[in-house]
């Protein structure tokens, strides 16, 4: 039992050490010449993760598998999923690997702050303190810097984190009728299918440098074994400490900023990001304690 739970959290440092390697995939993308549009990132990334999953599936004839109870919500899930990704990507691309990644992080927030109403979950005071907390380091942390592209790409990554919200407590109202792979399986079908019908409207720039396609495919395969190892990780350890071990990811994004890019983030931002940070570790724990109490 314990073993399986250092495991799970070592398998979450190594997701959040992967998902912040995507990072600097799609930030480095965009500094090529030619730059590589952020849809196109996202685009192979999850292509990769969609190969990744369905040709053991066929391999081994358990292709059926994948599409687990075909209810709505793997749906949804699929749908917010794939929206946040994109926009995401191109938060990175706009405001570096750094903030963006803090920015995202809102999803636990927005999980919890949304959880009452979706889930009928009640939340005390504790959880709604680190919410507030963690909402006041969002606003430091969304305060434009350099004009309005800047503010677009804060406004993504926001916007990504509560997209990413609603696909987690889809997968909550899914129960656990579906295995993980079925799970991941809708995000990345429902997120090619989103990609084809973007490119279908404003056209396909593939990379067209070797450095680039460097770049991207790090993106690509770092953000499927981030995936896996995460899917993982919340399979043999507590979400709490799963969900707390996961900060690390945001953290590593902000150093990997200051020491490839030189994406330094002002006293402002990283005030916010302390506060982001300290109050999202707090938030699965208080909510956890809450719901053992009654």
């Amino acid at each position: 039992m314990w073993q399986g739970r250092m495991r799970g959290l070592a398998y979450m440092v190594i997701a959040a050490f992967l998902f912040s390697v995507m990072g600097v995939g799609v930030y480095g993308a965009a500094l090529t010449v030619p730059p590589v549009a952020a849809p196109m990132v996202s685009f192979i990334r999850v292509t990769v993760n969609l190969v990744i999953l369905v040709a053991p599936a066929l391999w081994f004839k358990q292709g059926w598998a994948l599409f687990g109870d075909r209810r709505a919500s793997l749906w949804l899930r699929g749908l917010f999923g794939a929206v946040s990704l994109m926009l995401s990507f191109a938060a990175i691309q706009r405001i570096g690997p750094g903030e963006s990644a803090f920015l995202s992080a809102s999803s636990g927030v927005f999980v919890a702050l949304l959880g009452p109403a979706v889930l009928s979950q009640r939340n005390p005071l504790s959880v709604w303190l680190a919410i507030f907390g963690s909402l006041a380091g969002l606003f430091l942390l969304f305060q434009p810097r350099l004009g309005p592209s800047d503010f677009l790409g804060r406004a993504m990554a926001l916007g990504s984190g509560f997209l990413a919200a609603l696909a987690y407590l889809m997968v909550a109202r899914a129960g656990r009728s579906n295995p993980p792979q079925a799970v991941v399986f809708y995000f990345c079908l429902v997120a090619v299918a989103i990609h084809l019908v973007y490119f279908g409207i404003y056209g396909v720039l593939w990379p067209s440098t070797q450095n680039a396609w460097g770049w991207v495919m790090l993106a690509g395969i770092s953000g499927s074994g981030a995936q896996l190892y995460m899917t993982r990780a919340y399979q043999m350890a507590p979400a709490a400490l799963v969900s707390s071990v996961g900060y690390i990811g945001p953290v590593m994004s902000v150093i990997w900023g200051v020491l490839l890019f030189a994406k330094i983030p002002d006293q402002k931002a990283l005030a916010g990001c302390t506060l982001v940070l300290l109050c999202g570790v707090f938030l699965p724990f208080s909510a956890v304690r809450s719901r053992a109490e009654k």
